[in-house]
Order: structure tokens, then C-alpha cells, then sequence
């Protein structure tokens, strides 16, 4: 004790004063680098390396991780033991190239579409149109490297070579209404001549389909190229203001193809029913998708919210509903709500704007922040025209998240949702878009602490450089009675 004290009357003010300095820049270093961790890879780096290395050393046990949440009534058992994967999802009212897509970075000059999601509209593209017996008809052939080609310019110019060699080849007509035509109308005279061309060489392999395998193949594949071809008329004939007409086109669709549901075609059909507002039709095709053994998405889970948030938002207020409480009726359309918030929590805020839509990808992620702009990108107009629907909204859909308290582990109605559809959503949406990330990432503890270290640090140097002789005799009086 008489060695420390003698060595701490030693010292002199400026070592105080270099001593936290000093520390001060080593925790904000510290500090810096933790943020930057934290930004990039969502955890700290610290705790990262003391469970990783130093926790075995210690004793410790990492914790068994939390058993799965309840699932949705009447998921089968493979469901509950197998978390979901990230799929990305076809967009089943994605537009057009030419006329849509192209004309907005035309005006604001931004890329709408990310490399990633045209690439997987490439392999799609290739899947649909393309089969082996290709090599039997040149124009085919033309096509298959069409589909490969990255240059939009060098995938028309394909085509019309296609066309050259064959003037029936309906791919080709396919690919000039998506990326040539520059207007809806341009797309539409393209499909139906890719519509005339396609039902003649659908017939064809219908006859001969049982001959071989490479037969039934190229049914397959004249096949897809048929249900693509009606349900993108249905889609312009929507687009061009002909509503009825694309309903009949879309109900045509599914009865002709039933067992091409994974396509959701009935999400087409549902858009266009809310536009003619018949919400009669809406929940008859609601009854038949949203059942318990069919995959959700924001489009079905959502619009069965609306038709019965419909039926009390008129006359809802939520200062008469606290004082005499919720009916029946409106306890069913809360309950909905929140029933939708819990599969997809990024749609709220693009239906109360709270958040600026763009253009949505040709690609979604369900339960994503992509589902939720494509879904928004349709369906606001649907929500603003039923008077008091967004009150509704905007007074419910928050309460999802107390009945969640640990979203990444739990779940009420569904599966525990997805940790990894932020890394996707960046993927499918532009650069200039910001994501929005479900559930808000908290800052780890060493991020709070290495930042009130370094403020600390900070300050007590301040008050070295300011009041020397004062801290001095502080700092030993610490000293020693520590």
C-alpha cells in the first residue's frame, strides 16, 4: 500500500489527461468496429467470439435452441418439423418489360429490376418455353438461345429470326410483346397472335402427346406456353380498362388448367374482382384458396382483412369501441388483420403510406418486403375506396406484435417467420428502394456499453484538461480506497 501510494503521488496531471485520452480512442475504435460489424452482419462481434471460442473454456452450455411455436390449424406434421425455406416466388402480376418497366427508367432514368430477379426471370423463361425436342424445329432452336441471351436488343433480334423461319413460332411472339411493344395495346396485338399460334401447336401435340416421352414433353411445354400467353391477354385486358372481360378470361383459365393452381392465377382473378367490386365473387374465391392445406400470401390474407374490415369500418371508432368495446363483427376483422399483419408485417406501411412504393420485381419472397410492395402496388386503390378500411388498419395492426413477443422464435397463426427475407429482399429490389427489415434488429449490449465507455472516457478527460489539480486528487482518493 505504501508503494502505491508513494508511485500514484508521482504522477502528474498530464498522465491523467494522456490515460483517458488514450482510452477514450481505443473504446471508440472499439466502438466503431462493433457498429460496423453489427451493420454488416447483424451481430456483435464480441458476443460472436465469446460464445464461439471462450464460452467451451468457461463451462458453459449453448442454449438449446426454442422449440417450434404453434403452427396454423391444420399443417401437417412435415410443415412443423421443417422450417421454410426463403423460395422466391414468380410475381403473379408482374408487368410488362416494354411497356411498364422500360417506360419508368425511361422517365426517371432507374434501373426497376436487380440483375438477380431478370436472371431468375432467364431460368424461368428457359423452364416454361424451352423442352428437348427443340433441335426438331429451327425456330425453337432460335428461341433457346433467345431466352439465354443477357442484351434485351439481342434477345428481339432473335426473335425475329425465329419468325423468319417460322411464322407460327408463338415464343417468339411472346417475347416481342414483353420487351418490344412499348404500350399495352403493342402487347396485346403480340399475345394474340401468340395466342392463334400457340392453340394450333397446342392441338398438334395434344394428337401425339402419347407417342414418347419427348412428345409429352413438348405438350408440356406448348402447354405452359398456352396458360402464359391467356393469362398475360387476361392481364392487358385488365390494364386497358376491359375488367369483365378479363375476369371471364381468368375463370376460363383456371377451369381449362385446374391443376396450374401453383401459378395463382386466382390472385389475378381477385385483383380484378375488387376492381369491379364484387365482393360477392371476392369471398366465393377466397372460400376455395384460402384453405388450410393451400400455401398463403399477402393477396389472399389480406383481402380476407378487407372484406371484413368492410363490414364495420364504416361506423368504426376507436374511442366509441373502447368505451363500449368490440362487437362480434368487429372483433372477426381484427382478428383478421392482425391475422394478415402476422404473415406479412411489411404491408401495413405501404397501404397507410407510410412508406413510398415502387415498381413491384417480377420475382416476390412470401412474407417478405417484396410481396408486401407488390401486393400494396395493386391493392391500395382497393383498400382507399372502402371508406374506413385504412382507419381500421392504421388503429389494429400494430397489436400484432404484442400478441408475438418474440417474433424470430414464435409464431401465433403461422410459422416463426423467416430470418432470412431481408437478404433476399435486397436481391430483388432496386438499390434505391430502402428494405424494410421485419423484426427491427436491436443493438447488442456491447454496442450500448463500448459507446457510454468511450463517452465516458471522454468526458473524464475533458474534466483532466479542464480541472487537472482536481482530478488528481480524485483519481488518487479512488485509488485508495479501491
Amino acid at each position: 500500500l505504501l508503494t502505491v501510494t508513494v508511485f500514484l503521488s508521482t504522477l502528474t496531471p498530464k498522465f491523467y489527461f494522456a490515460l483517458t485520452v488514450t482510452s477514450s480512442f481505443i473504446s471508440g475504435l472499439i466502438f466503431v468496429f462493433e457498429w460496423w460489424h453489427f451493420r454488416k452482419y447483424g451481430t456483435s462481434f464480441i458476443e460472436q467470439v465469446s460464445v464461439s471460442h471462450l464460452r467451451p473454456f468457461i463451462g458453459g452450455v449453448e442454449n438449446s435452441p426454442p422449440a417450434p411455436a404453434a403452427f396454423s390449424a391444420g399443417e401437417n406434421e412435415t410443415s412443423r418439423q421443417t422450417m421454410p425455406e426463403c423460395k422466391v416466388w414468380r410475381n403473379p402480376l408482374n408487368l410488362f418489360r416494354g411497356a411498364e418497366y422500360s417506360r419508368y427508367m425511361w422517365v426517371t432514368g432507374k434501373e426497376p429490376l436487380t440483375y438477380y430477379d431478370m436472371n431468375l426471370s432467364a431460368q424461368d423463361h428457359q423452364n416454361f418455353f424451352t423442352c428437348d425436342t427443340d433441335a426438331l424445329r429451327p425456330s425453337d432452336t432460335v428461341m433457346q438461345k433467345a431466352w439465354r441471351e443477357r442484351n434485351p436488343q439481342a434477345r428481339i433480334k432473335a426473335a425475329y429470326q425465329a419468325l423468319e423461319l417460322n411464322n407460327d413460332c408463338a415464343t417468339a411472339y411472346v417475347l416481342l410483346a414483353e420487351e418490344e411493344a412499348t404500350t399495352i395495346v403493342d402487347a396485346e396485338k403480340y399475345f394474340k397472335q401468340a395466342l392463334k399460334a400457340g392453340e394450333m401447336i397446342y392441338r398438334k401435340s395434344q394428337n401425339c402427346h402419347s407417342q414418347s416421352p419427348q412428345h409429352e414433353a413438348q405438350l408440356r411445354r406448348d402447354t405452359n406456353v398456352l396458360v402464359y400467353v391467356k393469362r398475360r391477354l387476361a392481364m392487358c385486358a385488365r390494364k386497358l380498362g376491359r375488367i369483365r372481360e378479363a375476369v371471364k378470361m381468368m375463370r376460363d383459365l383456371m377451369k381449362e388448367f385446374p391443376l396450374l393452381s401453383m401459378l395463382n392465377i386466382h390472385e389475378n382473378l381477385l385483383e380484378a374482382l375488387l376492381e369491379l367490386q364484387a365482393y360477392a365473387d371476392v369471398q366465393a374465391v377466397l372460400a376455395k384458396y384460402d384453405d388450410i392445406s393451400l400455401p398463403k400470401s399477402a393477396a389472399i390474407c389480406y383481402t380476407a382483412a378487407l372484406l371484413k374490415a368492410r363490414a364495420v369500418s364504416e361506423r368504426f371508432s376507436p374511442e366509441t369501441a373502447s368505451k363500449r368495446g368490440l362487437s362480434t363483427a368487429e372483433i372477426n376483422a381484427v382478428e383478421a388483420i392482425h391475422r394478415a399483419v402476422e404473415f406479412n408485417p411489411h404491408v401495413p406501411k405501404y397501404l397507410l403510406e407510410m412508406k413510398s412504393l415502387v415498381l413491384p420485381p417480377e420475382h416476390i419472397l412470401k412474407r417478405g418486403d417484396s410481396e408486401a410492395v407488390a401486393y400494396a402496388f395493386f391493392h391500395l386503390q382497393h383498400w382507399k375506396r372502402i371508406e374506413g378500411a385504412l382507419n381500421l388498419l392504421h388503429c389494429t395492426w400494430e397489436g400484432t406484435f404484442r400478441m408475438i413477443p418474440y417474433p424470430l422464435e414464435k409464431g401465433h397463426l403461422f410459422y416463426p417467420y423467416p430470418s432470412c427475407t431481408e437478404t433476399a429482399d435486397r436481391e430483388l429490389l432496386p438499390t434505391f428502394h430502402e428494405v424494410s427489415v421485419y423484426p427491427q434488429k436491436e443493438l447488442p449490449f456491447f454496442i450500448h456499453f463500448t459507446a457510454g465507455l468511450c463517452s465516458f472516457s471522454a468526458m473524464l478527460a475533458l474534466l483532466t484538461h479542464q480541472f487537472p489539480e482536481l482530478m488528481v486528487i480524485f483519481a488518487k482518493a479512488v485509488s485508495i480506497v479501491s
